[in-house]
């Protein structure tokens, strides 16, 4: 995988409870992914950019919600998310050192 695709992979952490829980007790992250990204490159991705060594990948396609809006009705876009299990004594963390 070239570094120009490495970095189109991987859009972000995707945190919210659920993902924290889950981070806290088996070692998961959750990530935002491009809507044609494969495991095989989430995985190569998390392991290249955070020098990490991942144990599994498991991708959900997420369907955009239909909201109503002064104008009518509109639709969020559609979007995938990858679970992500780290290997034991692996971590990433996203916390903002000041």
């Amino acid at each position: 995988m070239n570094q120009e695709r490495l970095f189109k992979v991987l859009l972000g952490p995707h945190i919210t409870e659920k993902s924290a829980m889950s981070a806290g007790t088996a070692t998961q992250v959750v990530f935002k992914v491009a809507t044609d990204a494969t495991k095989l490159e989430v995985r190569k991705a998390v392991e290249q950019l955070f020098e990490v060594k991942v144990d599994g990948v498991r991708v959900v396609n997420m369907k955009g919600k239909t909201r109503r809006t002064k104008t009518g009705l509109g639709r969020r876009s559609d979007w995938k998310k990858a679970y992500v299990r780290l290997a034991e004594g692996q971590d990433i963390d996203f916390s903002v050192a000041e």
